[in-house]
């Protein structure tokens, strides 16, 4: 098959075929993100890399057979103030190079995907552009990851994936802290307080436990702490191991913005993304069980966050650990592409 790929970040797509079982002729790729085409270059030598889609000739590509993209969401996605909500911005801009890459290269298929959460009005104009509707598949069927995304695809007899049950707990590494160090180890903890660790950087420590139970957590009065100009809160809840579908949110650090909020792992992971500030800044905040029955708080790792999107572990590696979050939370979920893809084995 030979494939054209729109925005195609770190080749999520490539992946996606060898997974569906198709093997690809050519794939000539359209990205500018620097740290993305090193780590695609790195797995894929193979594939043509050729820049912007703002000065692409797609009558190059005509005759290929699949065309796939996803055009950046940042102008159209609910997180961004002042969103765009019709089809007279940057957002429909970038998607309308795609639709011409459609039209010059007169691809036989097509898979764009883009957030669910963009207005019902941009949804509106990409179905009447494709002329096709967008199938709603959530990545939390094939991964650890609530991440509701759409797909328009003319690729027939698409399905929902089964569901594999998995748990953000089931794709841990283990119960490393999201700090590179720990801080100081002393002789003696008595005494330790929650400013320690957050104003003295001494003693590092593990969080209070925290429960989920249909869904929701059970709470016993909160705890808040004062660590310089900040205020901290942690819920004080029971611990449960049954698993939940969905983010289980259970405490918060500060005033609980969006990289300081604190979920439990035996729930879905919250969607991945590649931008956002704070301590859980674009994988989240989790509490992780230690071996000897003890806990801590910390983002994911690197690997976790591939692990998320179905990605091999270290794909992304070789660049450092912001971009490599980065270019994870602009990529897809893998075995999702793969699953639409595999449509293309019986046409």
């Amino acid at each position: 098959m030979r494939v054209l790929s729109l925005f195609d970040g770190i080749s999520c797509g490539m992946l996606a075929l060898q997974r569906a079982g198709i093997p690809v002729e050519a794939y000539e790729a359209f990205e500018i993100d620097k740290y993305a085409v090193i780590i695609s270059s790195k797995n894929y030598p193979a594939i043509n890399h050729h820049g912007n889609v703002f000065n692409g000739d797609f009558t190059k590509f005509r005759g290929y057979d699949l065309l796939i993209g996803g055009s950046p969401c940042t102008y159209w996605s609910i997180a961004k103030q002042g969103r765009e909500t019709s089809c007279d911005g940057e957002g429909f801009r970038l998607f309308n190079e795609y639709v011409r890459a459609l039209q010059e290269s007169e691809c036989r298929y097509f898979l764009y995907e883009n957030n669910y959460s963009i207005h019902q009005n941009i949804k509106d104009e990409i179905s009447k552009s494709l002329d096709v509707k967008p199938i709603v598949i959530n990545s939390s069927l094939v991964s650890g990851q609530n991440r509701k995304r759409c797909y328009w695809t003319n690729i027939p007899n698409v399905t929902q994936p089964v569901d594999k049950g998995i748990m953000l707990q089931d794709i841990l590494e283990n119960g490393v802290s999201w700090q590179d160090k720990s801080y100081c180890v002393t002789a003696s903890y008595q005494g330790a307080a929650f400013n320690n660790t957050m104003e003295r950087k001494q003693r590092t420590m593990v969080a209070i436990p925290i429960a989920t139970v249909n869904g929701k957590s059970h709470t016993i009065p909160a705890t808040y702490y004062q660590a310089g100009s900040n205020l901290f809160l942690i819920y004080k809840v029971e611990e449960s191991r049954q698993k939940i579908a969905v983010p289980v949110r259970v405490g918060q650090i500060g005033k609980g913005g969006q990289g300081q909020r604190i979920y439990s792992v035996h729930g879905k992971s919250v969607t991945m993304t590649a931008n956002g500030g704070g301590m859980g800044a674009k994988t989240g905040l989790y509490k992780i069980d230690l071996p000897d029955g003890d806990y801590i708080v910390r983002k994911l790792t690197p690997v976790e966050a591939e692990r998320l999107q179905t990605l091999p572990d270290d794909y992304t590696a070789g660049i450092s650990n912001t971009q490599r979050y980065k270019c994870i939370g602009n990529g897809w979920t893998v075995d999702v592409i793969a699953h639409i893809l595999g449509g293309l084995k019986n046409v």
